[in-house]
């Protein structure tokens, strides 16, 4: 190889240097994994939580990871320049590990507790040790797939605790999946209680998401277009205000992260109005 070839080689390997080092430092938001008590569930859960640069207190938006994925899927694999956005934004991001659980609490596994974990014993947490603004004004949850119907499913109910929920790609309507995904494992078989899988389903609280500021978002190709696209007909029906996109895109990480970004601008009105107020 020609000294010249070499030295183009050298020179290109110093800028991809240059270039990944000014990525990683171009962060200033602090990213903590840290173990989190849940008395519920007598065990410590594992939380990622992205604080942006900020010598202000901030309002907390809360990122549920969909079936099969834990607390580092959203930073890690669906939208690694959170801490980028936590920056840009001013807000603080907290990925807690969900497991498999749905974000319910169990009715047949007792130390399956996500929903009073996620909605009671995280927030308690995050407001106690960081400096956030701690009112249901700053504070919303979103997610996606599973997290979808777990970030509505909390929000829905507990009102006091968020003022918004996104839900991206959510499975909205657990009675169409049986079989599926470990439902059953935290519900129970669907034949031995169908009344119970119906109501644990955030397609039957529509009449109950009123007051909340509620955004969906999923792809014309995913498994759950349909699904989504009958619960944005039922809350027009019910009156329930929200906001319904439907892009182009698939059951993804890359949707995903590209709808995060077209619900944030909702999420962060609602922030703005709190402090206005």
């Amino acid at each position: 190889m020609s000294t010249a070839a070499t030295s183009i080689i050298r020179i290109c390997l110093s800028a991809f240097l240059l270039a990944a080092l000014a990525w990683q430092t171009s962060f200033a938001a602090d990213v903590d994994t840290v173990a989190v008590w849940s008395d519920s569930m007598r065990k410590g859960i594992n939380v990622t939580i992205i604080s942006p640069s900020s010598d202000e207190a901030v309002p907390v938006v809360y990122l549920l990871h969909g079936y099969g994925g834990d607390h580092t899927t959203w930073a890690g694999k669906t939208k690694p320049s959170l801490p980028s956005v936590a920056d840009s934004l001013g807000v603080m991001f907290v990925c807690p590990d969900g497991r498999n659980s749905w974000y319910f609490d169990s009715p047949v596994d007792s130390s399956s507790c996500y929903e009073t974990f996620v909605a009671g014993e995280l927030v308690a947490y995050v407001d106690s040790t960081y400096r956030t603004l701690p009112s249901r004004d700053c504070r919303a949850v979103c997610g996606f797939s599973m997290g979808g119907h777990g970030a509505l499913w909390c929000a829905v109910r507990h009102k006091d605790v968020y003022c918004a929920a996104a839900s991206l790609s959510g499975c909205v309507d657990l009675t169409g999946y049986p079989a599926s995904w470990d439902i059953a494992k935290v519900l129970g078989p669907m034949d031995a209680n169908p009344g119970l899988w119906q109501q644990s389903s955030v397609m039957s609280l529509v009449e109950r998401m009123d007051g909340l500021a509620i955004v969906l978002d999923c792809g014309t190709e995913d498994i759950f277009s349909q699904d989504n696209l009958r619960l944005h007909w039922l809350l027009r029906q019910a009156g329930v205000g929200h906001t319904y996109h439907s892009c182009p895109g698939g059951h993804t990480h890359d949707y995903w992260a590209a709808a995060l970004d077209r619900v944030m601008p909702v999420i962060m009105e609602q922030f703005s109005r709190a402090r206005v107020e």
